[in-house]
C-alpha cells in the first residue's frame, strides 16, 4: 500500500476524477434518454407509414449522434485515470473492477459501435425491420454501457462476491453475480438510467416549444412535446419508486451517508424526515453541543419508514454511528470508530506478519497470522484512519444536494402533467409561458442529476470501497503539481469541447427537421 499520504495529492486527484465525471455525466444522460425517444418515434414511423415521424426522428437521432461523440471522449479519459490517478486502487481491487469495465467495452461498446452504423447511414439501404431494429440496438448497447459500469460504481459501495487474498495483497472474485446482481447495482442501474430518461423528455420538449416559441415547425413540435411529456412523466414517476429503494440500501449499507443526507446526529426512534432545513454554519463538531439546524421542516417518522420500513425504527445518527454502543438488527452490539480502526490496525500488522512468516517459511505462524487477518478484514480499511471524524463526509454538500435533487424530481413531475393537459386541450401553442418554463428547465435535468452523484459520491467519503479502501490509500504516488496542472488542461479540453457541442447542437436547432432533406 502507501507508506505516506500527501493531503494536497489526495485532494487534486479527488478534484481532477471529480471534474471528469461531472463532464462525463454532461453528455450521458441525454445519451440515455434521447436515444430511447427517438427509438420510440421512429417506431410509430415503423408502424403508421407517416413520413412526419421518419423526419422527426431522424431530427433527434441527428442531435443525439452529437451529444453521443462528445461523451464518449470523456469517457474515455475517465477509465484511464484509474490506471495513472488511482493505481493502488486498481492494484487492490482490479481484479474485481476491472471484470464489469471489460465486458462493458468488449459488448456494450462494440455493440454500439456496430448498429450506430446502420442507425445514420441505413436510410433506404436496408429495410424498415432491420433499420429500427439498428436504432433499438445501439440504444441498448448504450443501456448496457450504463449497466456494466454503474454495477463497478455499486460494488464500490457495496463490495460483494470478493475474497482478499493475502499472497497477491488483491481482492479477488469468487461470486460474479454476486457483484453483477447486488441489489445495490440494480437499484442504481434503474435510477440512473431513469435520470437519463428525464433529461432525455426535458431536453425534447424544451426544444420542441422553441420551435413553437418561433412559430415554426408546429406539428413536429406538438408531436414531439406529445411523446416526450408522456415519456418524463412516466420515468419521473419510477424515478419515485427507485428512489425510495436507494434511501432503503443506503440505510442498510452506508448508514454515515444516510446520516449526513439528513444532518442526523443524534439517533432515535420513529426518525423524521427533514423536508425543508437549513444547516446551523456554527456547528463545527459533530459533538459539540451545537443544534444542527437553524431552521427545518420534517415529515414524521418518513426517515424510519424510508430506512426501514418500520415507523419506530431506530436510525442512528452521526454521533451513534462513531461512538457505538447502540443495538444492531442482529442483536449484537455496534462498534465504536476507535475500535473499528483499532481492528483495521490489526488487520493490516497481520497482513505484514504474515507475508514476513510466509517469507521465513513459518507456516504455523502464517495460518496464525492469517486467521487474524481473516477476523479483522472486515474494518482493514478503518486501519488508515487516523482521526474518527475522518468518517464524517462534507455533511452540508451531502445534505443540501440531496434537496435539490428530490425537490426538482418533484417538479419534473408537475412540469410533465402540466404540459401534457395543456398539450390535450390544444392550448400549449399559445402558452408562451409554459413553453419558456419548459425551454429553461432543460439545465434543471443536468443540475439534478448531478447533484444526485454528489450526494451518492461525496457522501460516502472517506471510501473509495466503503470500509475497505479510504481515498487516502488507494491514490498513485504522483507529484501532486503534475496532477494539478492536468486538472486545468483537463478543465480548458472539457470546457471546449462543451462550448463545441452546444454550438453544433443549436445550429443543428435552428436548420431544423427540415434540413435532413
Amino acid at each position: 500500500m502507501i507508506e505516506s499520504i500527501d493531503n494536497s495529492l489526495i485532494d487534486w486527484s479527488r478534484a481532477q476524477f471529480a471534474l471528469t465525471a461531472m463532464y462525463h455525466w454532461l453528455f450521458v444522460p441525454l445519451t440515455l434518454g434521447l436515444g430511447v425517444i427517438q427509438a420510440i418515434m421512429e417506431t410509430i414511423y415503423y408502424r403508421t407509414g407517416n413520413e412526419a415521424w421518419k423526419k422527426t426522428a431522424q431530427f433527434w437521432m441527428k442531435l443525439f449522434g452529437i451529444n453521443f461523440a462528445i461523451g464518449v471522449a470523456t469517457g474515455l479519459i475517465l477509465e484511464f485515470e484509474f490506471g495513472t490517478n488511482w493505481s493502488n486502487y486498481s492494484w487492490f481491487v482490479g481484479d474485481i473492477f476491472g471484470a464489469p469495465l471489460a465486458i462493458e467495452g468488449i459488448v456494450a461498446f462494440f455493440m454500439e459501435a456496430t448498429f450506430i452504423a446502420v442507425m445514420y447511414f441505413g436510410w433506404g439501404k436496408v429495410s424498415k425491420g432491420f433499420h429500427l431494429a439498428s436504432t433499438w440496438l445501439t440504444i441498448a448497447g448504450a443501456t448496457l454501457s450504463a449497466l456494466w459500469i454503474l454495477i463497478a460504481n455499486a460494488w464500490m459501495q457495496y463490495p460483494a462476491g470478493m475474497a482478499f487474498n493475502p499472497d497477491t495483497v488483491r481482492n479477488e472474485m469468487f461470486d460474479f453475480w454476486a457483484v453483477a446482481l447486488s441489489p445495490v447495482a440494480l437499484n442504481k442501474f434503474v435510477h440512473t438510467v431513469l435520470s437519463g430518461w428525464i433529461v432525455g423528455a426535458l431536453f425534447v420538449i424544451g426544444v420542441s416549444c422553441w420551435f413553437l416559441q418561433k412559430g415554426r415547425n408546429k406539428e413536429f413540435a406538438l408531436s414531439s412535446v406529445r411523446v416526450g411529456a408522456v415519456f418524463g412523466l412516466v420515468a419521473s414517476i419510477l424515478v419515485l419508486w427507485t428512489g425510495d429503494g436507494s434511501a432503503y440500501q443506503v440505510a442498510q449499507k452506508q448508514p454515515m451517508k444516510l446520516a449526513a443526507m439528513e444532518g442526523l446526529y443524534e439517533g432515535h426512534e420513529g426518525v423524521g424526515l427533514v423536508g425543508i432545513g437549513v444547516l446551523n454554519p456554527d456547528k463545527t463538531n459533530y459533538n459539540d453541543g451545537v443544534e444542527p439546524f437553524l431552521f427545518e421542516m420534517k415529515i414524521p417518522k418518513f426517515l424510519s419508514i424510508l430506512a426501514e420500513r418500520d415507523a419506530n425504527a431506530f436510525v442512528p445518527g452521526i454521533v451513534d454511528l462513531l461512538d457505538g454502543g447502540y443495538t444492531l438488527k442482529d442483536g449484537s452490539t455496534a462498534l465504536s470508530a476507535n475500535e473499528k480502526i483499532e481492528r483495521g490496525k490489526r488487520a493490516i500488522q497481520a497482513l505484514a506478519d504474515y507475508r514476513k512468516a510466509k517469507k521465513a517459511g513459518d507456516t504455523e505462524a502464517a495460518e496464525r497470522y492469517r486467521s487474524e487477518l481473516d477476523a479483522h478484514f472486515p474494518y482493514f480499511g478503518y486501519g488508515y484512519i487516523q482521526n474518527p471524524e475522518e468518517l464524517i463526509p462534507p455533511i452540508g454538500l451531502t445534505f443540501y444536494s440531496f434537496r435539490v435533487m428530490v425537490i426538482l424530481g418533484g417538479f419534473f413531475i408537475l412540469l410533465f402533467i402540466v404540459t401534457l393537459i395543456w398539450e390535450r386541450r390544444g392550448k400549449i401553442a399559445d402558452a408562451k409561458w409554459l413553453q419558456w418554463v419548459c425551454l429553461w428547465s432543460i439545465p434543471l435535468g443536468y443540475i439534478a442529476g448531478q447533484a444526485g452523484w454528489i450526494v451518492a459520491e461525496v457522501g460516502r467519503q472517506p471510501w473509495a470501497i466503503q470500509d475497505i479502501l479510504p481515498t487516502g490509500a488507494a491514490i498513485s504516488k504522483l507529484d501532486p503539481a503534475s496532477v494539478r496542472t492536468t486538472f486545468f488542461l483537463f478543465l480548458i479540453l472539457f470546457t471546449v469541447l462543451l462550448i463545441a457541442e452546444i454550438r453544433i447542437m443549436v445550429k443543428a436547432i435552428k436548420e431544423g427537421p427540415e434540413a435532413n432533406d
